[in-house]
């Protein structure tokens, strides 16, 4: 089901799709693993094809002068807790790095929220890494707020 999107702050207004088949997820790769480069694009269509099993769902755009070229990924899921109820939590997004402060990242998260209330989600709720202050900056310009500290300990 396809969402409009908001207009964004730049002159583009690309309206995000979500990957389901393969060709799609291969054409995402290329910029998720600016975000994750830890991964192959074996080991990344496995582990989103396994995930979307689970509610895992991404979405992407592309450039509006190729719609060839995908430049933004979003993944996300429904989930649903005792502290918040229910919400969209954000797993990854990512813009292209030649492609960044262009509207793509803002078209996501638009398209994001608006997706999060057509599912009756109370809020939008991602992570961080601490070292990534553009993306921090980014969120805060469209209105998010820091709530918490994310713990973990390696097993």
């Amino acid at each position: 089901m396809n969402y409009s999107v908001p207009v964004c702050e730049s002159a583009i207004d690309p309206t995000p799709d979500q990957a389901v088949s393969h060709a799609e997820l291969v054409a995402c790769f290329p910029v998720m693993v600016q975000l994750r480069p830890h991964l192959t694009l074996g080991e990344f269509c496995t582990r989103v094809q396994r995930q979307q099993q689970q509610g895992y769902q991404l979405a992407y755009v592309v450039r509006q002068e190729d719609p060839s070229q995908v430049t933004g990924v979003a993944g996300f899921r429904m989930m649903e807790n005792l502290v918040n109820g229910r919400i969209l939590y954000v797993d990854d997004l990512v813009t292209a790095e030649g492609d960044r402060s262009q509207g793509y990242g803002a078209a996501l998260l638009h398209w994001l929220a608006d997706y999060a209330k057509a599912q009756d989600c109370v809020s939008l709720q991602l992570d961080s890494g601490v070292q990534r202050s553009l993306a921090h900056r980014f969120y805060f310009r469209h209105g998010m707020t820091i709530s918490g500290f994310h713990f973990q300990r390696s097993l």
